[in-house]
């Protein structure tokens, strides 16, 4: 199956929706990472939504270091495999703050632009807009820009009100202010006030309750999935029953099983991953290097065991990794067998 295209990406998200679960949403940075994504979403039977990040995308680059590149490559990548599987993929873009929505977001929209113009499908079927580091009223007002630009070419904007505490792909919160990790009600409301004025557009939501990225031991994380209900009932008194927010869930790293669960059934349709992916495909690499240190240096003028430091050897070991955590991933969001793939 060909990347989704606008209308499958929208089923998608109708169908977790309706159904309580959510998409694991897992970011890569090179082609056996988002290989093992492929491979752990098809037998899971899972639908996904595979990323990439500005750090991702630069790392893609190569000496280049152009994020919005090297994001074109993956996704080119994963177009082409994405056609082997009988699943569907989205492919979306992470945490794009305001002073890199003109270097990444932007030119990744042209692109897509551009494919369009020549009947080619779109390169990536969802972006996300970060203003979580700037004030609300200007997060909201850049938001409804983008989703202007994303909606005249269907493409799914995600926003984020509140802040994801923590540090990833190069941007710390370790010490933001702690009531600043939980989105109200009112700022919910504000963004689906502004962004319901743009015709024929959809988004997802971050709303933010306490999380953080990164791994922490239990208990250090105060999670409140409460917020999200409070969330979606205020959003439905004032606009009716029918409405509902499409929630994403970032900083799930070390959540438990109860925590999950309960976020789906306040509407949470997707759940970024990447810190416990980043470890499984790591994980091997080093157990392959401690087993056969010997091998893969050339200790004391031997020759080594070519075999041993092939890098297929070990990344072979990392792909096939990731695809168990990927599986494990589709199985505590609930989407495994939930494919609407035909």
């Amino acid at each position: 199956m060909p990347v989704a295209n606008y209308e499958t990406y929208c089923k998608m998200l109708d169908h977790a929706s309706e159904n309580n679960y959510a998409f694991p949403a897992i970011n890569v940075a090179n082609v056996e990472a988002a290989n093992g994504v492929l491979e752990g979403l098809a037998r899971a039977k899972s639908d996904g939504i595979i990323q990439v990040s500005i750090g991702g995308g630069k790392h893609a680059s190569g000496s280049v270091a152009d994020s919005a590149l090297g994001a074109i490559s993956l996704a080119q990548h994963i177009h082409l495999m994405a056609e082997k599987y009988d699943i569907n993929i989205a492919l979306h873009t992470d945490h794009c703050t305001a002073n890199n929505v003109d270097s990444f977001m932007r030119p990744l929209i042209e692109e897509t632009a551009k494919r369009r113009s020549q009947g080619l499908p779109n390169l990536f079927n969802s972006h996300m807009f970060d203003g979580s580091d700037i004030p609300l009223e200007e997060n909201v007002k850049i938001s409804k820009e983008l989703l202007a630009e994303c909606a005249k070419n269907d493409i799914i904007l995600e926003v984020e009100a509140g802040v994801v505490g923590g540090e990833e792909d190069g941007v710390s919160n370790e010490n933001v202010s702690k009531d600043k990790l939980y989105t109200t009600p009112e700022d919910m409301l504000m963004f689906e006030e502004v962004l319901a004025e743009i015709p024929n557009s959809r988004y997802m939501l971050a709303a933010t309750f306490g999380n953080v990225h990164g791994v922490y031991k239990p208990g250090n994380v105060k999670l409140k999935p409460i917020i999200l209900k409070e969330g979606q009932d205020a959003l439905k008194e004032k606009h009716g029953d029918e409405k509902k927010y499409y929630l994403v869930f970032h900083g799930g790293s070390g959540s438990t099983k109860e925590e999950i669960e309960e976020t789906l059934g306040y509407g949470v349709i997707k759940m970024n991953i990447d810190t416990d992916t980043q470890y499984a495909f790591s994980r091997p690499i080093v157990d392959h290097m401690f087993k056969h240190y010997d091998e893969v240096l050339k200790v004391e003028g031997e020759v080594g065991n070519k075999k041993m430091y092939d890098p297929r050897s070990y990344l072979k070991k990392a792909q096939a990794s990731m695809a168990d955590r990927v599986v494990e991933a589709c199985n505590v969001l609930r989407s495994s067998g939930q494919t609407i793939y035909k």
